[in-house]
């Protein structure tokens, strides 16, 4: 738990971007790369900037693994409309990433904890899974026990994000719904994702 600040500081300052928004990043201060390099970087090649977007929305959703990553372009690219947009539906319906949005926890590293720890119930049945897929319509409890957990109470009581419309949510009960999977254009990233490059980079 105590090397979570840390990965995501890293992150940050790899990727060059505040990636979640918060008022901690390393960026804030220090607006380029780590290493004594860090500040001379070259123009980017097309790889590049494809491979950086990529790491983005990787980094975005709790660093998760390459192979995950990799399904979740695949299974977007054999459904119907924008393989891009198809993507960023498939990882905003993953548990972790809902009771993030929900405002359940402070950090998307947090909602891949809290789940996997068995706080969690989606349809009145435990899951401990983080990348579990979410429906249209799926209700998510909190358990009893874990709203009074100082985790729980600090991410409801934040001022410094809001749910989005493609989510419901009670704090008071530890309820939430979610509705729909969103557009891209709902999802609220602190940092512009370019979903439509990294289906350029897996399509080389």
């Amino acid at each position: 738990m105590a090397k979570r600040p840390q990965v995501k500081h890293k992150i940050d300052r790899r990727l060059g971007v505040n990636l979640w928004g918060r008022p901690k990043s390393p960026f804030n201060k220090r607006e380029y790369g780590p290493g004594q390099h860090g500040q001379n970087r070259k123009k980017p090649t097309d790889y590049g900037v494809q491979l950086h977007a990529k790491q983005k929305l990787r980094g975005y959703y709790a660093n998760i693994g390459e192979r995950q990553f990799y399904r979740y372009y695949e299974e977007a690219r054999r459904r119907k409309g924008d393989t891009g947009h198809n993507m960023v539906e498939l990882l905003e319906r993953r548990l972790d990433a809902a009771i993030y949005r929900m405002k359940f926890v402070p950090t998307i590293f947090a909602a891949r904890q809290f789940v996997n720890h068995g706080h969690v119930k989606v349809n009145g049945k435990r899951v401990n899974i983080a990348s579990f897929s979410l429906s249209d319509g799926d209700t998510i409890e909190i358990k009893e026990k874990s709203r009074s957990l100082a985790l729980y109470i600090q991410a409801t009581e934040a001022p410094d994000r809001e749910v989005p419309g493609y989510v419901e949510v009670d704090h008071k009960a530890g309820t939430g719904k979610f509705v729909r999977g969103p557009k891209l254009e709902e999802v609220p990233y602190p940092v512009q994702m370019e979903p439509n490059l990294i289906v350029e980079f897996y399509s080389r």
